[in-house]
């Protein structure tokens, strides 16, 4: 995973930036708002097919994102709530970025084609990034939390950002929605494997129709 590396990398400009917007008055949850909002016009520019610009909009975003949790911390304000809304905001926008190409796999235009088997590889690999984050954070519930696999969140915008740049986007959902799928197993063992470690009575499991 990239994840770790990245944020020793970015350290120390993620908190120049933390710093600057703490100066300004803005809160980190109203931060988390504003990035995931952006990714409605990420979402309007990939419906039209301009990948350029709507990778342009998800970097913007993205950096956004990854600002949050540091001017939380940095200025004291971390709180349960904080972290579920951008836990939550998140998927959500994942969900918008990945509308944005179903959107535009319906048009004839791009080297994303319209009907077929492309609205099914979007739908793919946004089911396959719903369920790495699910598989967490059920982990986390069932206490056996777990950030085993190959593609996190990092990763799979990094992929994705380089096919909408490049122009590759079927090829970069391939790849995101076969490492999704991929990481999802992957928790799904070390969950196992860390609950073998466990000598936990029946009841204390749960049964549940999540």
């Amino acid at each position: 995973m990239i994840t770790e590396p990245a944020r020793r990398l970015f350290k120390a400009p993620i908190e120049a930036t933390a710093d600057a917007l703490a100066r300004l008055g803005i809160t980190p949850n109203g931060l988390t708002i504003v990035g995931a909002s952006m990714h409605l016009f990420v979402l309007l520019a990939l419906a039209r097919g301009d990948f350029q610009q709507g990778a342009l909009l998800l970097l913007v975003a993205s950096g956004i994102d990854g600002v949050d949790g540091t001017l939380a911390r940095r200025t004291g304000r971390s709180s349960s709530f904080g972290a579920f809304l951008d836990s939550t905001l998140d998927r959500v926008s994942e969900i918008l970025v990945f509308l944005g190409l179903l959107l535009f796999s319906q048009t004839a235009a791009g080297s994303i084609r319209p009907g077929g088997f492309a609205a099914w590889l979007v739908y793919l690999a946004l089911c396959g990034s719903l369920m790495v984050s699910y598989s967490r954070a059920r982990a986390e519930g069932a206490g056996l939390g777990t950030r085993a696999g190959i593609f996190g969140r990092l990763e799979r915008m990094t992929v994705l950002w380089l096919g909408l740049i490049s122009g590759w986007v079927a090829a970069a959902l391939w790849v995101v929605a076969v490492g999704a799928w991929v990481t999802t197993g992957q928790r799904v063992l070390d969950v196992w494997r860390l609950s073998r470690t466990e000598l936990r009575p029946a009841e204390a499991r749960p049964e549940t129709a999540d």
